[in-house]
């Protein structure tokens, strides 16, 4: 089978909680106002989320990832002035460190609505951010491809991402608790493995025929082909506080799916695992984060995160030296040096702890450790 050559295009969507700047609390139910003149002067690249105390942007399509990063700064800098001018503040985070999802409201839309009605406590639950990642891949057949073969590398893009360890004002224990909350719904987690697009369409048709979805849309795994654009959207990753992180995470994807073709274009091609295995390092990338490593399978054992990183980088330095993002890919090994933002927040909160803080206090501290970050190098 002949692919057409991929664009490798690259869009990023971000998804915010609006916080109480005095607070620290969530904002359950932020002004309108706030949102009309963040969509005046973002236009279209800007939108509600399930929660209102969400807000989502996303770039415009790019050519790079450099551009990319330009758009979501731009993002980023122009929800926190709008925010701020209705003393709120967005705070790139997976999970806010003490709110309570039952004293949150969700969007009145109708989408939600149905949401709502269909999900009942899982989706009124859904207090939760992510990052998702489009790489342009306009040959339908070579989406489906490449989306077999992307699952294995999943796990790494969520361990260096992770930015939810607190829920409702507990430690969970877990590098990202968000993945915990998400499972709970249908049609999520690792992809399903298909031999064609037409297949993966003729899967579609039977869920959309029985009314149990209205598109491919309402498949929320890790990994799927958008049917908005026509591209390979990574969905596993938190989101990152640090927009260098974001950048560095969006460049491995993109590279990550480069190599693959690469390898397709010479008739090889990345081992397909069963799911049963990816899924371990998925559990190890969410309860650990980059901490106790990951299991390579070809060697069948735990391999510490630095070392893994490093292979990858190697494995992709090629790609990211043609998509001109190597200083991105290169900056994973930043993030395995001074931890991701899971680790600043944990950090942040036994700081505060021992210096006689108390725990709203302690929690309130990351938070405005988050307020910080979520604007810094902006």
């Amino acid at each position: 089978m002949v692919f057409s050559e991929p664009t490798f295009t690259v869009g990023i969507e971000e998804e915010y909680l609006l916080v109480d700047r005095r607070t620290r609390n969530l904002a359950s139910d932020p002004p309108d106002s706030m949102l009309a003149e963040c969509e005046a002067r973002i236009k279209d690249l800007v939108k509600p989320e399930f929660m209102k105390s969400q807000i989502e942007v996303g770039t415009r399509v790019c050519k790079t990832v450099a551009a990319a990063r330009e758009d979501l700064a731009w993002l980023r800098r122009t929800v926190a002035e709008v925010a701020d001018l209705h003393g709120l503040a967005p705070i790139a985070a997976s999970t806010h460190p003490f709110s309570e999802w039952t004293e949150q409201k969700h969007t009145d839309k109708e989408r939600y609505h149905m949401l709502a009605r269909n999900l009942q406590a899982v989706a009124r639950r859904l207090l939760i951010c992510g990052m998702h990642v489009h790489v342009g891949i306009e040959d339908d057949n070579l989406r489906i491809d490449l989306l077999n073969q992307a699952a294995y590398f999943l796990p790494h893009l969520l361990a260096l991402s992770t930015s939810s360890p607190f829920w409702r004002g507990e430690d969970t224990g877990l590098k990202s608790y968000r993945l915990s909350v998400f499972n709970e719904l249908p049609r999520t987690g690792l992809p399903e493995q298909f031999d064609s697009y037409a297949e993966y369409e003729r899967h579609v048709d039977i869920l959309t025929k029985a009314d149990l979805i209205e598109d491919g849309s309402m498949l929320w795994w890790d990994i799927r082909p958008s049917i908005r654009f026509p591209t390979l959207e990574m969905r596993i990753s938190d989101i990152c506080t640090r927009l260098d992180d974001t950048a560095c995470i969006a460049a491995l994807y993109i590279c990550i799916i480069r190599m693959l073709y690469r390898l397709r274009r010479v008739n090889q091609r990345w081992r397909v695992y069963a799911p049963m295995l990816i899924n371990e390092n998925r559990w190890r990338a969410q309860r650990y984060g980059l901490d106790e490593g990951l299991v390579d399978f070809g060697k069948g054992e735990i391999v510490p995160f630095d070392e893994l990183m490093e292979e990858l980088v190697q494995l992709v330095r090629e790609d990211a030296t043609a998509l001109g993002c190597l200083d991105e890919v290169q900056h994973a090994r930043k993030i395995v040096a001074e931890g991701t933002s899971a680790h600043r927040q944990i950090a942040t909160f036994t700081a505060a702890m021992e210096s006689g803080a108390d725990r709203p206090e302690a929690l309130g501290a990351v938070v405005d450790m988050l307020i910080e970050e979520t604007v810094r190098d902006l």
